[in-house]
């Protein structure tokens, strides 16, 4: 384990070494952006927006029995914009993005690409996961953000349309109680969730095993 925490920290000080001697080039970042950022959008939407409907289900219950059903907008507001919402958009990172890049620069490894990067005289490691690095901790508060637009707004549709709920109160209620530094501790909390996706994908992809099993691995 403390081997294991070591090489991660190594990593990460290589990588900001280098992220501080100059940014990836746009050809090379540009493609990265799109994988990550662009194509990432769709699950995050539908996650967020069905996140948003299951909080109005599940909180609407308990508050009725409160009578306090009109301040519903505020607890799905401020349980996503602070908690929900940075924890899905990092998993669904996670699950579709790092598991990409691990099994990517792994293959990259097994077929020798990275050693010939080397032999070449290039950086694989400014070449390769710098960029996927910038990308993971540039995009994730944005996705976070979509994600949390979605969630709020399908709650407040689930919440009006369904559990008769008064529109002006849901949004009274969610613009008092929710204040600008809850939703900048959400978005801080994904750049920490994404540049933690980054390293330990890359890092694993990087020193995997030999062969087909070590890509798997």
């Amino acid at each position: 384990l403390v081997e294991e925490a070591g090489a991660l920290a190594i990593f990460f000080v290589s990588i900001l070494g280098r992220l501080f001697t100059g940014l990836p080039r746009r050809r090379v970042l540009v493609p990265i952006l799109h994988e990550v950022g662009v194509r990432s959008v769709p699950v995050v939407l539908i996650t967020g927006g069905f996140i948003g409907m299951v909080l109005a289900v599940q909180t609407y219950t308990q508050f009725k029995m409160m009578h306090m059903e009109s301040r519903l907008g505020a607890i799905i507001t401020m349980t996503l914009v602070s908690e929900l919402g940075p924890v899905l958009a990092a998993t669904m990172l996670a699950g579709r993005v790092g598991s990409a890049m691990a099994a990517e620069l792994a293959t990259m490894r097994v077929t020798e690409q990275i050693s010939a990067i080397s032999a070449l005289g290039s950086d694989p490691v400014r070449y390769l996961v710098v960029p996927r690095f910038v990308a993971c901790v540039l995009l994730i508060p944005l996705l976070t953000a979509f994600g949390d637009a979605v969630g709020i707004f399908s709650g407040w549709a689930f919440s009006t349309q369904v559990l008769e709920i008064n529109s002006y109160q849901y949004w009274s209620y969610a613009i008092d109680f929710v204040t600008a530094w809850d939703i900048m501790a959400g978005l801080m909390k994904s750049i920490f969730f994404g540049s933690s996706i980054a390293i330990i994908a890359c890092h694993r992809g990087f020193h995997c095993g030999s062969g087909a099993e070590g890509v798997g691995r």
